[in-house]
């Protein structure tokens, strides 16, 4: 199981064992983790599940797709590292993981 590290606004950390071929949303849900919303379930439908991954970790998450950058665009803290993590697909390649999650979902 990989480990990945979801860091809260407030710098409140949480490393959770996260089940491969899940969806980084659905484990950190899984795992109780506060400040993903998800309030659309994971359809990459309201961007409640938005996070910021490490620079270090781009590449090995992929690209957001059309649909994911529309809701992205919603966000006033979008940055260059943002991602929904509905849309992120976790692997044993993403062990270590880090992504900080942003100081509201709206």
């Amino acid at each position: 199981m990989p480990k990945i590290t979801l860091i809260e606004f407030s710098g409140q950390d949480h490393t959770i064992d996260a089940e491969a071929g899940k969806s980084l949303m659905q484990n950190a849900i899984d795992n109780g983790v506060p400040g993903i919303d998800a309030d659309c379930g994971g359809a990459c439908a309201c961007g409640t599940c938005h996070c910021f991954v490490s620079e270090d970790w781009l590449a090995a998450t992929g690209e957001a797709d059309a649909m994911e950058e529309a809701m992205l665009g919603m966000r006033p803290d979008r940055a260059d590292n943002s991602r929904l993590a509905c849309q992120i697909e976790v692997s044993d390649e993403l062990d270590g993981l880090v992504v900080n999650l942003p100081e509201f979902q709206m």
